[in-house]
């Protein structure tokens, strides 16, 4: 076993959301490897969450995946989290200083999302192959095209922005999934519970739908893959 699929809390809570977290499930019995959550993921979906009323049963779903082994933390790769922290807060720190608007840097990524991105580059020390699912498109952004970031920025924002970091090359090395692609994954393995082009065509605009940064075009393109 080489491969890993990490998971950003993103595409758990988009997934929960849409009832669709069986099929990780199913997935994950066609995956040659493991499906793995940092502590900050696990904090963002699990922890935190489950101390609020309205959010409390879509935790209670992943807190089940997790106590199941469908979804394992990075000890069951013998990661030593002390490290992860460390490599963690190193690419927060960087990241957060990529942009700045008006002189003022700007933050752009979380916490939970570096996690994913530190655990993909201890994981890759040791030989495995990673994938990181993350439906935010800032990191993948960063990670993809980091300039596109001023666009982007900018469009939020309202404000001009600049790309001022002199060294991204350490976001350059991770591959990305959205929840979309998971579930075309699912549905081209015959795992995603329903059946014919107009489940996924609802599937993929219901991911869209809960954050997923996937374009109307993007989903045509899926369909008539």
């Amino acid at each position: 076993m080489t491969k890993v699929l990490i998971f950003d809390s993103g595409p758990l809570i988009n997934l929960s959301m849409n009832g669709l977290l069986d099929i990780l499930v199913r997935l994950r019995k066609t995956f040659n490897g493991k499906f793995i959550i940092t502590p900050s993921v696990k904090h963002e979906t699990i922890d935190r969450p489950m101390k609020v009323q309205r959010f409390e049963l879509g935790a209670m779903r992943i807190q089940e995946l997790l106590q199941q082994g469908i979804l394992e933390l990075p000890e069951s790769l013998k990661i030593n989290n002390q490290e992860l922290e460390q490599i963690t807060n190193h690419l927060l720190e960087k990241a957060n200083h990529v942009i700045q608007v008006r002189e003022s840097w700007v933050p752009i990524v979380s916490e939970a999302e570096m996690s994913c991105l530190a655990l993909a580059s201890l994981l890759k020390k040791t030989g495995f192959e990673t994938l990181i699912a993350i439906d935010e498109r800032t990191t993948r952004t960063l990670c993809e095209d980091p300039y596109i970031l001023e666009r982007i920025i900018s469009d939020r924002m309202h404000q001009w922005a600049k790309v001022k970091a002199a060294d991204l090359s350490e976001f350059r090395e991770y591959e990305f999934i959205r929840s979309s692609e998971l579930v075309y994954v699912a549905y081209k393995k015959g795992v995603l519970g329903l059946q014919g082009k107009q489940a996924l065509e609802a599937v993929l605009y219901a991911t869209k739908s809960k954050g997923a940064a996937i374009s109307y075009e993007e989903i045509e393109t899926i369909k008539k893959m």
